[in-house]
């Protein structure tokens, strides 16, 4: 529980707890990672520069506090891990998600007091944020970012199987006017009325290796998607939402942040758990991210006058910019023998980051799937 009243001198808050993922390629262990949205997003911001203050609980049989220490947890004793595991198979395409213990859920007494942050992220996977949770970080943020998969997964007391309900029936509706962006995966996207919610907040929905879309009440646009070496796509969604985020934080237009959501998301694929990204390629990225700034300080009550509903002029700029930026890096990659997001046989080794218990996952890619979260 937070109980410091200093302010805390950092832009953004993000909540949701961290968890442990172990993926099962049919029914045999193939890796065990640190998992839960929060964790991937904070690799983004924190490669970005981005500063912010998260609050996340786990269990005293978190082991992954090495990995944590920039961004310590809250360990509840009596409680155990958030565990989720992910099911992939030859006879189903789609991943099967399975929530087998869940800690504690975020209260407001968690989250810090005396300060206000330039934006919040909601971004739980297991059912932890509560809406008194969410309308305390829209009393203290100026802008906010909701993954949806944190307000409509219920979980079957039989198995943990994920299923979801209607938006409407989540608790968390009436929140939407005050709720800056929502970010929903294609499947997700079925469980609301978008015609109804993008009245409200503006919706970003992924699909994937298709790009994604954004709605908002005076119209929508697609922006394309970047080529990747997909390896296991949990966490792809929270990656983009990272990406996303940031730019919109930092200055750019909307579609410009959904574009560099859509490149961090092909960033996250290529590797089990949350990526370990180039310092090189970042700071290209942080360049070109500076180029197109075109806002001081995005304001919630004026979203409607800095979101831009058609691509900008110059759009195949960006984007060209990042591709390039790849290529450069991965030319220099292969010429000295290392991989951009590290390599699994570094992650056996070092039984750190990410623990690969087969060491066929870098040859047998797990199959691709629209729902990639936690």
């Amino acid at each position: 529980m937070v109980t410091d009243s200093k302010p805390i001198p950092h832009r953004g808050l993000i909540v949701g707890n961290y968890c442990h993922d172990i993926l099962l390629h049919n029914n045999l262990v193939i890796a065990e990672t640190l998992g839960g949205a929060a964790s991937f997003i904070s690799t983004v911001l924190d490669a970005l520069s981005l500063p912010f203050h998260l609050v996340s609980k786990v269990g005293t049989d978190f082991s992954h506090t090495a990995l944590t220490t920039t961004h310590p947890p809250l360990v509840v004793p009596t409680s155990q891990t958030t565990l989720f595991h992910a099911h992939f198979g030859s006879n189903h395409p789609d991943r099967i998600l399975n929530r087998v213990t869940s800690c504690d859920p975020i209260v407001t007494s968690d989250l810090p007091t005396g300060s206000r942050f330039q934006f919040g992220m909601a971004v739980g996977v297991g059912g932890e944020i509560l809406p008194e949770t969410l309308e305390r970080m829209l009393d203290i943020c100026d802008l906010v970012f909701v993954d949806i998969q944190g307000l409509i997964r219920r979980f079957e007391e039989q198995d943990g199987r994920v299923r979801h309900v209607g938006l409407k029936e989540s608790g968390f509706f009436h929140l939407l006017p005050r709720v800056s962006f929502l970010k929903a995966s294609e499947d997700e996207a079925s469980c609301i009325d978008l015609e109804e919610v993008r009245k409200w907040c503006c919706v970003v929905v992924t699909h994937g290796k298709d790009g994604c879309e954004v709605f908002c009440k005076d119209g929508c646009f697609k922006v394309d998607p970047f080529e990747a070496c997909q390896v296991d796509p949990t966490g792809a969604g929270d990656c983009f939402l990272g990406g996303f985020a940031a730019g919109i934080v930092q200055g750019m237009d909307v579609y410009d942040a959904a574009l560099l959501g859509n490149f961090f998301g092909s960033l996250g694929v290529a590797q089990v758990g949350p990526p370990e990204l180039d310092f090189a390629l970042v700071q290209m990225v942080k360049e070109e991210m500076h180029k197109r700034k075109v806002h001081d300080s995005p304001d919630s009550e004026k979203t409607d006058e800095w979101i831009v509903f058609q691509k900008p002029r110059d759009q195949n700029q960006f984007y060209t910019s990042l591709v390039t930026a790849k290529s450069i890096i991965m030319c220099g990659i292969q010429e000295n023998g290392r991989n951009l997001l590290g390599s699994t046989k570094g992650m056996e080794q070092s039984n750190v980051k990410t623990r690969v218990v087969v060491n066929s996952v870098k040859q047998e890619p797990i199959s691709s799937v629209v729902d990639s979260e936690p």
